[in-house]
């Protein structure tokens, strides 16, 4: 990928980045996105009840599957990526404020991403809460109460439903974890964009609160958005082959007043 001369002149500019990830960041690792041509809703629209608190709260069945889902979800064993790597190395050249992901697979983390840099706002599948009291516990100790034939595994505590510790439709963000998110918008000179669809909200929102803080706005997806239009630049190449093109264009410009 070539950046077009209007990018390159002004992305070496960007001294503090905020990027939001979706799941199209992760697919290069070998888990699915959920709504691009081949993704998990797409090929089996009933497995977004899983997803959804009501049903899960509601009916045995579906937590039954969800746990059956959790214990062979392609997260577990994924490695990172390019894209991955590509932040960390944008995060060791100083010019990183923050990785907002919406993805609960811990990759980012994995890639070596501090763990005060990722603001993960839909939660994390490496860890296990009860709805009931609050109890957290690894993911793949629960997973080993399945495997020996806990169909749904309640609270070791108090007997509770349990679930993994991302959040579904239906259920609130944690207002500390969304403060932050937003901070990192407001205070970015550049907010990127990236394998994410910006249909779900709030987490879509950040584009504009980047945005009207006087940010520049770049969008790296495969698919349209309904943010392009305000964009700044829209790159359409895979993941694992621009991101790491743009952050060598950043990370390669020296800070000002740096030797």
């Amino acid at each position: 990928m070539d950046l077009p001369d209007s990018l390159a002149a002004w992305l070496p500019q960007a001294r503090s980045i905020t990027v939001l990830t979706g799941a199209g960041i992760s697919t290069d690792s070998g888990i699915p996105d959920f709504r691009g041509p081949q993704g998990v809703w797409t090929r089996d629209p009933a497995a977004a009840a899983l997803s959804s608190i009501d049903a899960y709260l509601s009916d045995p069945a579906v937590r039954r599957r969800s746990w059956q889902a959790r214990l062979h979800h392609p997260g577990l064993t994924a490695r990172p990526n390019a894209g991955h790597a590509a932040l960390v190395e944008l995060e060791r050249a100083g010019r990183l404020r923050a990785v907002v992901t919406q993805n609960i697979d811990g990759l980012h983390q994995a890639a070596g991403s501090g763990p005060g840099t990722v603001i993960e706002i839909h939660g994390t599948m490496h860890e296990v809460e009860c709805l009931a009291c609050g109890l957290r516990t690894p993911m793949r100790q629960v997973l080993r109460r399945v495997e020996q034939g806990e169909e749904d595994p309640p609270c070791p505590e108090c007997g509770g439903i349990q679930k993994s510790a991302t959040i579904s439709f239906g259920q609130a963000l944690r207002p500390d974890v969304l403060e932050a998110a937003v901070r990192a918008a407001r205070e970015c000179d550049l907010f990127l964009a990236v394998g994410t669809s910006l249909t779900v909200h709030p987490a879509a929102g950040l584009c504009l609160e980047a945005v009207e803080h006087g940010a520049r706005l770049v969008i790296v997806n495969a698919e349209p958005t309904p943010y392009d239009p305000v964009a700044d630049a829209v790159v359409r190449e895979p993941i694992s082959e621009s991101l790491p093109r743009l952050v060598r264009a950043i990370a390669g410009a020296p800070i000002d007043g740096a030797s």
